[in-house]
């Protein structure tokens, strides 16, 4: 049994005739090179250093943090920070990232200055450190874990300046 119902064929322009020419096919079956948006070619990887250094200046800004790291780690810095050629200041100190492929996890050691509020500060660490983050490399930032290590009181200041002055 063959089938009678007429079918309905793309019509073209009378210019055009009955078969295209292979011109004509190419111009309809042109496609852009490089398939697609240009921003979507390739991977990006953010090192898990980049997103400490974010990290540990965004920790840096917020008023009550004195010092990151822990009582050992600043000890070990300073001296390094003495030496010639030991380096400058590193801002890393004190900061862990753990960085997959769309998120991140940071553990953060912090010394907070005497007399201000440490959940108050602890807070402004972790919205600071979260919008620093996925503002500069856009992963998405599922914790921030942060430990006080120690608290800068206030006489803590005046030893030191005297043992640097000797």
């Amino acid at each position: 049994m063959t089938d009678t119902t007429p079918r309905k064929r793309p019509e073209r322009p009378e210019s055009e005739g009955n078969d295209p020419t292979p011109t004509q096919l190419r111009k309809t079956n042109v496609t852009k090179r490089g398939g697609g948006d240009p921003a979507d070619r390739g991977r990006t990887t953010i090192a898990d250093g980049v997103v400490e250094k974010i990290a540990g200046l965004a920790a840096r800004d917020v008023l009550g943090v004195h010092a990151m790291g822990s009582g050992f780690s600043r000890t070990f810095g300073a001296v390094r920070d003495r030496v010639p050629g030991g380096g400058s200041k590193s801002v890393t100190r004190g900061v862990k990232a753990e960085v997959g492929e769309v998120q991140t996890a940071l553990d953060l050691e912090i010394v907070v200055e005497y007399g201000v509020s440490i959940g108050d500060v602890a807070r402004a660490v972790r919205e600071n450190v979260i919008a620093a983050v996925e503002r500069m490399t856009g992963l998405e930032v599922v914790e921030v874990n942060i430990a006080v290590t120690d608290v800068k009181l206030p006489e803590e200041e005046e030893e030191e300046s005297e043992l640097r002055l000797q």
